[in-house]
């Protein structure tokens, strides 16, 4: 629809998930460079905040998908959503202006912040990424900035969830690199007492291969002792998987 606002897209996660991109600009914006990204390199990496999208730009957007229908507002777009120094109030306006629930994707590098703990507790849903359970695959799998560590990253959700009154969804994205972590990193996951843990693999084109059905359902059973459960092959509909060729060429964000 614009540079800010894309989709509806469908999202296995939240039905038709109209995403809000508050990084606009060339490339990706991210503290993390992840080696499963749909998204290509991290042309911007970042560790401090920053606007890059104002309020008033924002709000022209959103009054002109008033009438779209969508079941979340999903703030997600081109790199990590956090880094938008604005995010809570964007939240807050998203939410005047379209009457929906929202949804936050993060990476969860920055939930060390108290700024922004408070900005995602705006949220309905926020969903944080966890896909390593120790330092050497953190490294490997998410290539994040040297200045974040997956120790303060696992504690820094556990705070969160002691205070937020949303749903936190704990998202792991699993790849030939993490697949015999899955026990390790469901431990983790029932330490941080999650409202659902989501087992993903990427289904849409990067540059690792996405696991079997038949290796995320023994991922699965590792995680057998947790609550709601879901993984990508047990939620994705056949238009998820089928990716549109024009949203691949925008190369906009998997919601």
């Amino acid at each position: 629809m614009s540079s800010i606002i894309y989709g509806p897209v469908p999202s296995w996660r939240l039905g038709r998930s109209l995403g809000v991109d508050l990084l606009t600009g060339d490339g990706k914006t991210c503290s993390f460079d992840c080696i499963y990204c749909q998204l290509g390199r991290t042309a911007r990496r970042l560790a401090v905040r920053a606007e890059f999208v104002p309020l008033s730009a924002l709000a022209r957007e959103l009054e002109g998908a008033r009438n779209v229908p969508a079941d979340y507002v999903t703030f997600s777009g081109m790199g990590e959503p956090t880094l938008a120094s604005n995010l809570g109030d964007a939240l807050r306006l998203a939410r005047e202006v379209l009457g929906l629930p929202t949804a936050v994707l993060t990476n969860s590098s920055l939930m060390a912040r108290e700024d922004v703990r408070r900005e995602l507790a705006y949220a309905d849903v926020v969903v944080a990424k966890l896909d390593a359970p120790d330092e050497q695959l953190f490294r490997r799998i998410n290539q994040a900035l040297p200045s974040f560590s997956l120790t303060e990253i696992v504690e820094s959700i556990e705070l969160f969830r002691t205070a937020y009154t949303g749903k936190l969804a704990l998202q792991i994205m699993f790849v030939e690199a993490n697949r015999d972590a899955a026990r390790s990193m469901a431990a983790i996951a029932g330490k941080l007492s999650p409202d659902e843990v989501q087992i993903n693999t990427p289904l849409r084109p990067c540059p690792v291969r996405p696991l079997t059905t038949d290796e995320i359902a023994a991922i699965r059973e590792e995680f057998r002792m947790l609550p709601n459960v879901v993984t990508v092959y047990d939620a994705v509909r056949p238009e998820v998987v089928a990716i549109d060729v024009l949203e691949t060429r925008r190369r906009r964000p998997e919601t």
